[in-house]
């Protein structure tokens, strides 16, 4: 079922998306523009650091789990609203050539005490590589709509 409203999740529903493969230019490209650190930006300097090697920002990480979870469909359209995210857990570096999937399950939910077209669904994402390794775990209170009528 996709272009879910908040009235058809149920806690404990979770959620698989498809995968995106990253490239070494995107993660560059990324971290050019958002976090220029030498560990996402060059390859010989990234090689020298804690990581051994080229690793994506967590923050692409981050918008990348999100974007692939939006990306599958299940919502037409998703804000994560106040709060926000909560308990982001980078748990392991991504590197060039790895592909993401996200996993997303239902926390609760929640409608709104003042407006009665939305709530909070409470959502637990992880970002898994094609190893099977959670990469990235966070919670994202996200707005959605309530169904019509």
């Amino acid at each position: 079922m996709t272009n879910r409203y908040l009235d058809d999740l149920i806690v404990g529903d979770r959620f698989i998306s498809g995968g995106l493969t990253l490239t070494e230019a995107e993660i560059i490209d990324f971290a050019f523009r958002y976090d220029p650190q030498p560990f996402h930006l060059d390859v010989n300097a990234a090689a020298e650091s804690p990581y051994g090697g080229l690793i994506a920002s967590g923050f692409q990480s981050i918008a990348l789990c999100f974007r692939l979870f939006i990306q599958s469909g299940i919502f037409k359209e998703s804000s994560i609203g106040s709060p926000g995210l909560d308990e982001v857990r980078w748990l392991a570096p991504v590197r060039p050539g790895d592909t993401l999937h996200s996993e997303v399950e239902v926390l609760e939910v929640r409608p709104s005490t003042s407006k009665p077209d939305r709530g909070i669904a409470r959502l637990r994402y992880a970002a898994v590589n094609q190893r099977g390794e959670t990469v990235l775990s966070f919670i994202g209170n996200n707005m959605l709509k309530r169904r019509p009528g």
